[in-house]
């Protein structure tokens, strides 16, 4: 489904990613782990046209979108969940969520799409009308999953969806992500809470200054002696 090789990402001279390579198959949950630095959000912004890799190839359903708009790549299926939400804070919660159905594909479908959207979310439905910078930060973060899903997309990309989160708020978020998965949404998830991040995927990514360390099925990396160490500090 999503193929991305070999890409070398610089931000000015510096490198940011050096031959990163990984894919993400149809009906998969996939992750990306490491600390903060490593890339992980770079790597979203590459797949997504917010940062062009200088070197490398990016292909989503077989068709190559390397150099593609962002706005296309969008339409192709792929939508970007990004770190720290950036919602429109003064604008409604109807009115974020209609921001995320764009294009002509997801415009005649958004009525549909939102009451799906509610099925995820039902707090969402009760404060349509509200300020989208009033609500609390698991709200908001909620607010942010459901713009991503406005766009109708088969891959859903996300960046640290349980940043700032009390811990019961994280176990729901990712429920949540569960059952997206289990409607057949694909998922590609940059999550620094290791644990939960791998129990939800079916592979997994280790970067590390912007290279990948690791790759594997989820469980062996849980019960990898470095992940233990490093990530999870047993």
């Amino acid at each position: 489904m999503l193929n991305v090789r070999e890409i070398h990402v610089f931000y000015g001279d510096l490198p940011a990613l050096r031959s990163v390579s990984l894919e993400v198959r149809q009906g998969e949950t996939v992750s990306v782990i490491g600390s903060n630095g490593a890339g992980k959000s770079t790597t979203l912004r590459a797949i997504s046209g917010i940062r062009r890799p200088r070197t490398g190839k990016i292909e989503f359903n077989e068709k190559e979108i390397t150099r593609s708009s962002t706005s296309a790549i969008v339409e192709s299926g792929i939508s970007h969940v990004p770190e720290g939400r950036q919602l429109f804070p003064n604008m409604t919660v109807l009115e974020n969520l209609e921001m995320g159905a764009q294009f002509p594909r997801t415009k005649r479908k958004a009525t549909e799409t939102l009451e799906q959207v509610f099925g995820f979310f039902p707090r969402l439905k009760e404060r349509l009308d509200q300020k989208a910078g009033t609500l609390s930060g698991g709200e908001q973060q909620m607010l942010a999953i459901g713009r991503g899903l406005m766009s109708r997309p088969s891959l859903m990309m996300l960046d640290e969806p349980s940043l700032g989160l009390a811990p019961l708020l994280v176990s729901t978020i990712f429920e949540i992500l569960r059952d997206i998965h289990r409607h057949g949404t694909s998922i590609l998830l940059i999550e620094q809470n290791v644990f939960h991040a791998l129990s939800l995927s079916a592979r997994g990514y280790v970067l590390e200054n912007g290279e990948i360390a690791l790759s594997g099925a989820a469980q062996d990396l849980l019960e990898n002696p470095h992940i233990r160490k490093t990530y999870l500090g047993l």
